[in-house]
């Protein structure tokens, strides 16, 4: 190769190296100085009053958080899940642990957490929905009555809410939650498929999945249905249809068994 051109090659060279130097050198640059405004822009965010969550003169209500989506869920709970960022910068808000805390309460079936500059906490809350009653043993060989939702999580009825729900029996706290859900879905079902006719129910047991039983009252008088595992509105209209006969015939009659569709049969007790 001439001298000439070996000069070229090499110059073309120190070009090129040059010229990646400098990207490299600019690309530094800019990091460096994203990282120094990044720095500069959190140390205002952390110490500039106008961002802190104001503190509560009293109690634990502040301005600076608005709660939606309330109505038994215990809002001093949601509070005191908030009450460590009180006096802190809003940015320094761990939100994902604050949510997940807030999904622990009693009857949140689902929170968000949101910031509002600069200085407001907007919790939404969506409520879970009781679909019974079950009974929940306590001491003694008593027991007291509970909310339950679709889900098989076992509420604490809230002070002044009047629920016109059934009871479920054959629903256990001591169940897993599959096991609760699934006699749930069982009972909502036959709820569903009862319609309007499902007003008239004051309990449904599930115990037995292939067998649902239902008590309803008729007069001042509770008459337990069997009702199987299907055909569950027909069966019950078959009873409100034919129970004038009944009551003629088996005047003290308290259980019926349904499950038949060409007759309707009288059971001894609460038995099958």
């Amino acid at each position: 190769m001439a001298r000439k051109d070996k000069d070229a090659v090499e110059k073309a060279g120190r070009w090129r190296w040059m010229r990646q130097s400098g990207r490299v050198l600019l690309a530094g640059v800019v990091i460096a100085g994203g990282l120094y405004a990044f720095q500069r822009v959190e140390l205002f965010l952390l110490r500039d009053a106008r961002f802190v969550i104001a503190t509560p003169d009293y109690g634990l209500e502040t301005p600076s958080i608005q709660i939606a989506g309330v109505h038994y869920t215990s809002r001093a709970e949601v509070l005191r899940v908030l009450a460590p960022d009180f006096g802190r910068s809003l940015y320094q808000v761990p939100m994902k642990e604050r949510r997940a805390r807030l999904v622990q309460l009693d009857w949140v079936r689902d929170a968000s957490v949101s910031r509002i500059w600069p200085n407001k906490l907007v919790v939404q809350v969506q409520e879970r929905e009781p679909v019974a009653f079950i009974q929940v043993p306590v001491p003694g060989g008593l027991s007291r009555f509970a909310l339950i939702d679709a889900d098989g999580m076992i509420l604490q009825p809230p002070k002044q809410a009047g629920f016109k729900l059934p009871l479920a029996l054959g629903v256990k706290p001591a169940d897993s939650p599959q096991q609760r859900r699934e006699s749930l879905r069982r009972m909502s079902r036959l709820m569903n498929d009862l319609g309007p006719m499902a007003g008239k129910v004051s309990e449904v047991d599930v115990s037995d999945p292939d067998n649902l039983k239902v008590s309803t009252r008729v007069g001042d008088r509770a008459i337990t249905l069997l009702l199987g595992d299907h055909n569950f509105a027909q069966r019950m209209q078959n009873f409100v249809t034919n129970y004038p006969q009944i009551q003629q015939k088996a005047p003290n009659a308290s259980t019926l068994d349904m499950r038949l569709e060409d007759r309707i049969t009288t059971v001894e007790g609460k038995g099958e």
